[in-house]
């Protein structure tokens, strides 16, 4: 059993520790709360829009594409994966979750995999794992605006239109509430729902917005061609924007509820530690109660010999 003063030591620490993930817990709650609403505010627009472009492209004559953007290659030759994961740790299974289904979907891909790495948390695991990375993005801001994200959709669109990569996806995670969050794949380029006959594929593919059978005629001014030219672009930013949203969203959830568990912990092993200190301390004191004991029986017995010498040596 350990001393009583180290057991002190490991009991100051251990409640140091608690006081920080207090902080970064009422700290996420609050991160949380503003992300959380950014996310919801724009989900229900991003699904309508999404849902807009489906029927836009559902009128297209077979075979011939309103949008380059929105033309699905015969062959797929090279991917593209956008990672999106914190700058941070401390947040639980959040990254370990994202970068695990990203992997897990790229191994089933034929198609060489090319990745674009959002948060330094994806970017170090795909360096070390020896992926592929050709870009990457880190420290965004906490409240990020759709700037942010137009360098990474211009980069996707222009290697996409360019013939590099005939696919993009993007690897985020859907919050979903405060304790769920789901890992997901989305198809960003083209702008058509992704179909699969893999199982496997099919359970990390992000379900899409049907395309409704009351089908709505649109009307465009001044051209189809001179409109779609400026949304569809748009639209891709919007979706990747959506992702960042729900993958911050996501991020507090998950080191709230990490801060959480590890301040429970904390002040469970605490009352274990104080446990073992009284058992420690009152061992302790027995010891020294019983060496007392023991002296004072000692110094007893010499009083008594001594006693003893002295009335033998006076009879």
């Amino acid at each position: 059993m350990a001393n009583v003063r180290e057991i002190r030591k490991r009991i100051r620490s251990v409640k140091n520790i608690s006081q920080v993930t207090r902080a970064l817990e009422a700290v996420s709650a609050s991160r949380l709360r503003r992300a959380q609403a950014r996310a919801l505010a724009t989900r229900v627009y991003a699904e309508k829009a999404w849902e807009i472009l489906l029927n836009v492209q559902s009128t297209a004559i077979k075979g011939v594409p309103l949008h380059p953007l929105l033309s699905a290659r015969a062959e797929v030759k090279n991917v593209k994966i956008v990672l999106i994961t914190s700058d941070r740790g401390l947040a639980g299974s959040y990254n370990t979750n994202v970068i695990r289904v990203a992997t897990r979907f790229a191994e089933r891909s034929s198609a060489p995999i090319r990745y674009v790495t959002v948060g330094q948390k994806g970017r170090d695991n795909m360096i070390r794992t020896g992926k592929h990375v050709v870009a990457e993005f880190s420290n965004l801001p906490p409240e990020p605006t759709i700037s942010d994200v137009s360098p990474i959709a211009r980069a996707a669109i222009d290697d996409f239109l360019s013939g590099v990569v005939d696919e993009v996806f993007v690897a985020y995670t859907d919050f979903i509430n405060t304790l769920t969050q789901r890992p997901v794949v989305l198809r960003l380029l083209p702008l058509l729902p992704y179909t699969t006959d893999d199982i496997v594929f099919s359970d990390y593919v992000k379900d899409v917005p049907h395309v409704s059978s009351n089908m709505s005629e649109y009307e465009f001014e001044p051209t189809p061609e001179s409109v779609l030219d400026e949304i569809v672009p748009r639209f891709t930013e919007l979706q990747l924007y959506q992702a960042l949203l729900e993958s911050q969203a996501s991020e507090h959830a998950s080191r709230r509820v990490a801060m959480k568990n590890a301040s429970d912990n904390a002040i469970e092993l605490v009352g274990d530690l104080t446990l073992v200190y009284n058992k420690a301390r009152q061992a302790s004191i027995t010891a020294e109660i019983l060496d007392i004991v023991g002296g004072a029986e000692a110094l007893q017995e010499s009083l008594d010999n001594m006693a003893e010498e002295i009335y033998k040596a006076g009879a």
